[in-house]
C-alpha cells in the first residue's frame, strides 16, 4: 500500500498506474464485449453466460473488487491530474498524456477528462439497471436462473436507454482510441516511428469495440429484439 501512495505522488508512478489500470479496463472491456454477443447466439446463450458467471461465487466477487479497484483509480488520477493543470494553467489545460505531436492533438486527447466522468456516470447506472436489476427467474439446465436477457430486450426497446446508451458508447470509443494509445506508449517509452501504428492500431481497437456496443441496443430497439428472443 505505501508503493502505491507513492506512486500516486510521482508523475511517473502515475503514468505507470494510469497505463496499467487503462489496460486491465481495456481488457474487461473486450470480454464484456464477447460475452454481450451471445445475445445473437442460441436462445439460451446469454443466460448460460451470465448464469457461469454468477456460478463463479466468491471468485466472481474478488475480479469484480479488482474491476472496481482499477476503474476508480484510473478515474481518480485522471481527474486529480486534469485538476492540477487546471490550476496551474486555468486559461486552458492540455489532457494528460497528449505530448503525441500535433497528429495526436485531436478532440479525443483533449477530452479525456470529459468523456472518462460521462463512462463513470454511466457504469453506475448499467450496473444498476442490469446486475441489479429485478428479472424474472427461469429454468436453466435444471437450476433456476435470472432472465437477463429479457431485461436487457426490455430495457433496449425504450429510446432512451437504447439511443443514450449508443451515444456514450461512441465517447466510449473516443476515450479508448486516445488511452490505448496513451497506454502502450506510456509503457513502452515509444518511438517515433511506432507512435503512428500504434495511434493507428488504437483507432481502429476504438472503433470495433464502439460499434460492437452500439449495435446491441440499436438492433433491439429497431426489430424489438426479434431473433433474439427466448422460445
Amino acid at each position: 500500500m505505501p508503493s502505491i501512495i507513492r506512486a500516486l505522488k510521482s508523475q511517473v508512478g502515475r503514468k505507470i498506474l494510469t497505463a496499467v489500470t487503462g489496460l486491465g479496463l481495456i481488457l474487461f472491456i473486450i470480454f464484456h464485449l464477447i460475452g454481450n454477443l451471445t445475445l445473437f447466439g442460441d436462445a439460451q446463450a446469454f443466460n448460460e453466460y451470465t448464469y457461469a458467471l454468477e456460478s463463479l461465487g466468491w471468485i466472481l466477487y474478488v475480479l469484480e473488487a479488482g474491476l472496481v479497484i482499477a476503474f476508480l483509480l484510473h478515474a481518480y488520477i485522471g481527474i486529480s491530474i486534469w485538476w492540477n493543470r487546471r490550476k496551474a494553467r486555468p486559461e486552458s489545460y492540455e489532457v494528460y498524456n497528449s505530448k503525441g505531436g500535433p497528429s495526436h492533438q485531436t478532440w479525443a486527447s483533449k477530452s479525456m477528462i470529459f468523456t472518462g466522468i460521462v463512462l463513470l456516470v454511466f457504469i453506475v447506472i448499467h450496473i444498476d439497471t442490469f446486475k441489479f436489476g429485478a428479472t424474472d427467474t427461469i429454468m436453466l439446465n435444471g437450476h433456476e436462473a435470472r432472465d437477463l436477457k429479457a431485461l436487457v430486450i426490455a430495457t433496449f426497446t425504450q429510446p432512451l436507454y437504447a439511443f443514450g446508451y449508443t451515444a456514450v458508447m461512441i465517447l466510449l470509443g473516443f476515450h479508448l482510441g486516445h488511452g490505448f494509445w496513451s497506454a502502450i506508449t506510456s509503457l513502452t517509452m515509444k518511438h517515433n516511428k511506432m507512435s503512428g501504428i500504434i495511434y493507428a492500431a488504437g483507432i481502429i481497437f476504438a472503433i470495433l469495440m464502439a460499434v460492437g456496443f452500439l449495435f446491441i441496443p440499436l438492433y433491439i430497439y429497431f426489430t424489438g429484439g426479434q431473433g433474439m428472443l427466448i422460445a
